[in-house]
């Protein structure tokens, strides 16, 4: 089969025939449709520090998918070959406390797909039954690759009840635009995105900001006594990574304002404790998806809503076949995209 994969350490992939994956008894096979590039898979090209401690080559990279079931194992009754589905690519062990409590995604000996083992970007890919995600029939193709990404979008943005309330977002990649979507729809007053791309903030914009910044030349106060609000934001979802865009945030929040932090930076950063304390300020780390109540959410709230399909379909800006897997790669590393697609059908 087709595979994208790290073939030896170092910079650098390879699109290489490997052998399919074998289906084990308590596993489901899966041939790929569609793929979405992650800036994971962007770190894994370019074997950074992180991308060396984490990687055993000869490995198939990628993670978001979308594919039909073509193999289940002799112990799966509920899924069938067939079914279209997509998959949660932390496979965790289910003995370690936080499993045990249910709280899956929170485990201590996660395993990433397509990082600590061979993932999506291939013809066939193989996942354990518990992570396999069955869509129901109006999920398309387009849609349902990008699960994994808008699942972490959800997470982080139903943090906390938006009905009426002022949302900021900073970092307008396909997630924060994919925040930008259920803060509107999840009934916030106002939506305010930042990004230093005007690209991305014009996605934004297309998926229900009211309105968005230029960090580069709008500050945040200025553009708070613009819109008429009165008192600072009221829950931030900070999405960028960037330390300047937490400042700023945090500078901005009101009194007990509420923010969840999903940007991975790339080195540690201060931040002014003095205004978290005197703001009473709360600050939540998200990571991933709850296993499996943010999947529920992301199905219960697209079904509801023809307008919130179409937002979140505008993310994707750019399909490629598999081949030209490059090409991808350099459009997604450029910045001035959204979501970037490979098509391996």
């Amino acid at each position: 089969m087709r595979a994208l994969a790290k073939m030896q350490a170092g910079p650098g992939l390879t699109l290489v025939d490997r052998p399919e994956p074998e289906c084990g008894d308590w596993q489901v096979k899966i041939r790929v449709l569609r793929a979405g590039l992650c800036g994971t898979d962007l770190h894994l090209q370019s074997w950074d520090a992180w991308a060396a401690a984490q990687v055993g080559a000869p490995q198939t990279i990628g993670h978001e998918f979308y594919g039909e079931i073509v193999e289940v194992g002799r112990e799966v009754k509920e899924l069938k070959p067939g079914d279209r589905c997509s998959g949660e690519g932390h496979i965790v062990c289910g003995y370690c406390r936080n499993c045990r409590a249910g709280r899956r995604h929170q485990c201590i000996r996660t395993v990433g797909l397509g990082v600590n083992t061979d993932g999506a970007f291939a013809d066939y890919v193989v996942l354990p039954v518990e992570n396999v995600w069955k869509h129901p029939d109006w999920v398309d193709p387009d849609l349902g690759v990008l699960f994994d990404p808008l699942g972490n979008a959800t997470h982080t943005a139903l943090q906390w009840p938006m009905v009426g309330e002022d949302v900021l977002i900073t970092g307008a990649g396909p997630i924060g635009v994919m925040a930008t979507a259920i803060a509107r729809h999840a009934g916030a007053r106002h939506v305010v995105v930042t990004d230093l791309s005007d690209v991305r903030l014009a996605l934004a914009s297309a998926a229900g900001a009211g309105h968005v910044a230029n960090a580069g030349r709008v500050r945040l106060h200025d553009l708070q006594r613009q819109i008429g609000m009165r008192e600072g934001f009221d829950i931030g979802l900070e999405m960028s990574g960037a330390p300047a865009a937490v400042a700023e945030m945090l500078q901005n929040m009101n009194h007990g304002g509420r923010v969840a932090m999903l940007g991975l930076p790339a080195s540690d950063y201060a931040i002014n404790w003095g205004r978290v304390i005197t703001h009473m300020l709360t600050i939540k780390g998200i990571y991933g998806r709850e296993m499996f109540e943010t999947w529920y959410l992301m199905t219960s709230m697209l079904s509801t809503s023809t307008a919130l399909k179409d937002a979140v379909r505008s993310v994707v800006t750019h399909t490629f076949p598999a081949e030209d897997w490059e090409e991808a790669f350099a459009v997604a590393r450029s910045g001035d995209c959204g979501k970037v697609i490979m098509d391996w059908s």
